[in-house]
């Protein structure tokens, strides 16, 4: 094989390794966020460990002397192999072992150090056949070329069409794949060769049976984390979606957390939008951000002057699934399909930003503040663009999780929607699923007293309405700050009240 072509191919690996690299980066940084939270803080942590891993791995290279094709054959086929794993291991294990972090740093501390000792060993392997300039220069320009790369494949393709897991598996091939092309590229010049092939194929034949069989993996893992049968798995471009049905019991689990259960479903959403929207004079149009399960919308529909709802939820396929699988039709009434629906899929954060129009009243049903890109969604920036879609007389109710077990969470949010200009109404009840669950009531102004509730309600009426807004000592209102986009106090506070109870 000419010089040249030894070349090409050492600089084609340059860019797949540094493909491969990024995308078990990044896959290590969106699981440990499905699977502990906190994005911002995961990403952090795991960026700056396989960074720091990286410079390990290019300290250790100095000390490797001889042989240098033979080590970069099996550095490329032990990453393959274990970056490769290394989603479907964290899938797997969650739950069962003791410290999942000490496994998630440990994989990402190994394989950085691997991916570390690549580039400084092209390095001196090509040092002989370009002068240094256009070595460091090409070498380089193909190593970000490849992260660039990787970052645009990742979240527009992989995430949506491959998933983690078999995302994991197909770049670990890839990395195999280096290796052995260089093996019988260039087996004169490295010793002990069909060793390494023996090696190589043996990883190969692993990886590929985990990219065919990454769903049944996967379906393995979520089965030991349910205690329910797995109906419907699917990781959509923004979550983990997971149905489960056990009896007459359906419940929905977003990225791990349980989002709704059919026996009791009912009291929470009577209570988002009964209270307020029985009490608005005008109610002709609804809009509501979040609830892409239908469930709120149902409640919404039972108003016969509702004339038209406009429902904003982020992923279409949360929407897509809850208005045409037939179990979760029937559970939210087909209200997705309603002729007075609109359903659109954005950011509720930037599409708010954009409307004139005004809603008569608002129903904000997000997930809990568990990470950032979830809490700005609580913030005084967003409920300022709240304040400006509320027409005159409107009101706007907010699901602000637990007054128990989050308290001081819970009255974050009300101070700072006061913070914005609003007059609140802080409610709560107690939802077997989720034990006390807590409510805002609010608008610019004091929405009528009176309540005229539909008929068919499974909870509320007359009589039980009153009580929503009485807190006991251990949940009544403690000094708070106001959650800002600047420092999302929201999200911190949240995650250390709700760590006392889930570990």
């Amino acid at each position: 094989m000419t010089d040249r072509s030894v070349r090409l191919l050492l600089l084609c690996s340059v860019f797949v390794i540094a493909t491969c690299g990024l995308i078990y980066e990044l896959i290590a940084g969106t699981l440990a966020s499905y699977l502990l939270g906190d994005s911002i803080t995961q990403f952090s942590t795991v960026i700056g460990t396989y960074l720091f891993a990286m410079g390990i791995g290019s300290w250790i290279s100095r000390y490797l002397d001889r042989a240098l094709l033979s080590v970069f054959v099996q550095i490329e086929l032990f990453i393959g192999l274990i970056g490769g794993c290394s989603a479907a291991l964290m899938f797997l294990l969650f739950g069962h072992i003791h410290s999942f972090r000490l496994l998630l740093y440990g994989l990402v501390l190994l394989i950085g150090t691997l991916v570390g000792i690549e580039i400084p060993l092209l390095i001196r392997i090509l040092k002989d056949k370009l002068s240094f300039k256009d070595l460091v220069a090409k070498v380089f320009t193909f190593d970000y070329v490849g992260a660039l790369f990787a970052a645009v494949l990742f979240p527009l393709v992989l995430v949506p069409h491959l998933g983690l897991v078999r995302s994991s598996f197909f770049f670990g091939i890839l990395n195999v794949l280096v290796g052995l092309l260089t093996l019988w590229l260039l087996r004169d010049q490295i010793p002990w060769a069909s060793g390494h092939a023996a090696t190589g194929g043996t990883f190969l034949a692993v990886l590929l049976a985990g990219f065919i069989g990454a769903d049944k993996i996967l379906a393995w893992s979520e089965e030991g984390s349910y205690a329910d049968p797995v109906i419907h798995a699917r990781t959509s471009q923004y979550q983990r979606i997971i149905l489960t049905r056990g009896g007459n019991d359906l419940r929905l689990y977003l990225n791990g957390n349980l989002q709704f259960s059919q026996r009791d479903e009912y009291r929470y959403h009577e209570a988002l939008v009964h209270p307020g929207l029985a009490r608005v004079a005008k109610r002709q149009r609804v809009l509501i951000l979040g609830g892409g399960d239908g469930l709120a919308a149902r409640e919404v529909l039972r108003y016969p002057d509702v004339q038209e709802v406009t429902l904003v939820d982020l992923d279409p396929a949360m929407t897509q699934l809850f208005s045409t699988q037939e179990l979760l039709v029937r559970l939210n009434e087909n209200a997705l399909n309603s002729p007075r629906l609109r359903v659109l899929n954005h950011d509720a954060f930037t599409w708010i930003k954009e409307q004139k129009a005004q809603w008569d009243f608002v129903v904000v049903d997000f997930p809990d503040p568990s990470n950032f890109s979830v809490g700005k969604l609580y913030t005084l920036a967003f409920y300022r663009e709240l304040r400006r879609v509320l027409a005159p007389g409107a009101g706007v109710v907010i699901q602000s999780t637990s007054p128990y077990v989050a308290r001081r969470s819970f009255w974050t949010v009300v101070q700072t929607l006061e913070a914005a200009g609003f007059r609140t109404e802080p409610y709560h009840l107690y939802v077997p699923s989720f034990g006390e669950w807590g409510y805002v009531l609010a608008g610019l102004e004091p929405l009528p007293s009176q309540a005229r509730l539909p008929q068919g309600l499974r909870y509320l009426n007359d009589d039980s309405l009153p009580l929503l807004a009485k807190f006991p000592p251990d949940m009544g209102r403690v000094p708070t700050e106001v959650n800002r986009l600047n420092n999302q106090i929201l999200v911190r506070t949240f995650e250390e009240e709700w760590s006392k109870y889930v570990r």
